[in-house]
């Protein structure tokens, strides 16, 4: 009898206290993912209108691509500072007031009357989506386990496509079955809906009761917490790093072109109404999404036992799109350009995985956030922003299509910042252990066990 007393409270405790602990951090992952894809569909949905605004105000290529890439300008020059920021002013703070002024910005976009109108509007759009991929990762890993915090990660960055999905499909339909404002006030409406539901049920107080202590994970991988930061300089300093980093800016080059780009492209070459446009565009950026997971998936599979493979795998993705994007674009119109333009499609950010995989590898754990936003500013500023605007640009000389077949050959030099990154990774990797292994920590890891990090 004495032994069955303390099993009520045992019991009680699963399913209660227990219980709760494991449905809140998906209820905040839910939410966080929620608002994620909200910042992509107020973002994207520009790309289902573009053929509308095109032929209402009289505007050029390269001023429907200022309006796409002035977002990704303002997300890749303030994710830094804006992130540093929400951490000492308060992460829930912080993401409670991205997602406002972006959902306000895109209200403000459906009553533009003029370019000039537009642009500003967008440019607050971009100001408030600028620090919500780095200040929300950081809020949803908080409440997880380490053990799943890989899995997490690509989940969340995936939901970038699927948001953008959503939003030229939904944004098409709308835009053709009422007008192109309703197309904006629709994806504001949703994501203030979900913001309340975030100040609802997601607070500072709550996420500090839910933390998970960085203590070793189920793999092993102890993460020492003993007051030591690496120097912020030290995300410069390794040039296996900074090839990291320029390898991932542009080997978004072009799929942030295909995101921006393929509404018009089916709605010029295809003659599709711009919501069918949309939909078959969706299709599309759906297949760049579900390779960022799949490849993500390969290359952890792949580089098991090498961590160096990361660097090979994002090699072969890279010109996997490069000869698919090529000879497809250079096609008639039919099947067979589909089917290659999809194979591109599906590779074309399929390295964004092994290349954060990399820039965490070869980051002290201490300035890891701060690493993976300077990321997040290479893959705006060399692709998302980049990519866009310059395919725009050439569209008013070259034409749209012209445009479109140059733009695969930016992998070309991805690559070889890949090539050059695998060849100074060795070394990167002796810097880092160095680093760690500073003589006033006692027990540090070897290079071997840095390697299988």
């Amino acid at each position: 009898m004495g032994l069955q007393a303390p099993a009520t409270p045992r019991v009680d405790t699963a399913l209660g206290i227990g219980g709760r602990r494991k449905l809140y951090p998906w209820i905040v992952f839910a939410l966080a993912f929620g608002l994620l894809l909200s910042d992509y569909m107020s973002r994207q949905v520009l790309s289902a209108v573009f053929p509308i605004l095109k032929a209402d105000w009289d505007l050029s290529d390269s001023h429907l691509a200022s309006l796409s890439s002035v977002v990704a300008l303002m997300v890749g020059l303030l994710t830094f500072p804006l992130s540093l920021l929400a951490d000492r002013w308060g992460r829930v703070k912080s993401l409670i007031l991205m997602a406002v002024l972006w959902s306000v910005a895109t209200l403000l976009c459906a009553i533009a009357q003029t370019y000039e109108q537009m642009l500003g509007a967008r440019f607050l759009v971009g100001v408030g989506e600028a620090a919500y991929g780095s200040v929300g990762i950081a809020v949803v890993l908080s409440v997880f386990a380490p053990r799943v915090h890989a899995a997490l990660a690509g989940a969340f960055m995936a939901g970038g496509s699927f948001g953008s999905v959503i939003g030229v499909a939904i944004g098409g339909f709308i835009a053709v079955q009422f007008s192109w404002r309703w197309s904006f006030a629709a994806m504001a409406i949703f994501g203030l809906i979900l913001v309340a539901l975030f100040r609802a049920l997601v607070t500072e107080k709550k996420l500090t009761a839910y933390a998970v202590e960085a203590a070793p994970d189920a793999a092993g991988e102890a993460v020492r917490n003993d007051g030591f930061r690496a120097p912020v300089s030290s995300l410069f300093t390794n040039p296996a790093v900074l090839f990291a980093y320029i390898s991932g800016g542009l080997q978004m080059f072009t799929a942030a072109v295909l995101l921006a780009w393929l509404p018009s492209f089916f709605n010029r070459y295809y003659d599709l109404a711009p919501d069918k446009a949309g939909v078959t565009a969706s299709v599309f950026v759906l297949l760049v999404g579900s390779g960022m997971v799949v490849c993500g998936f390969i290359t952890d599979r792949f580089s098991r036992d090498d961590s160096a493979r990361k660097w090979t795998t994002a090699i072969v993705y890279c010109a996997i799109s490069l000869v698919t994007l090529s000879i497809g674009l250079r096609l008639d119109t039919g099947t067979a350009q589909l089917v290659l333009l999809g194979i591109g499609a599906f590779f074309s950010a399929g390295s964004s995985g092994p290349t954060a995989a990399m820039v965490a590898n070869l980051t002290h754990h201490s300035i890891r956030a701060s690493a993976m936003g300077t990321l997040t500013v290479a893959n705006n500023l060399l692709g998302l922003a980049l990519g866009p605007f310059v395919v725009g640009i050439l569209a008013d000389h070259l034409g749209l299509l012209g445009a479109l077949q140059l733009s695969p050959f930016v992998y070309v030099v991805a690559a070889l910042a890949l090539v050059a990154g695998k060849r100074a990774y060795p070394a990167g990797m002796r810097r880092l252990a160095t680093l760690q292994n500073r003589p006033e920590i006692p027990g540090a890891t070897e290079v071997a066990e840095v390697r299988s990090s």
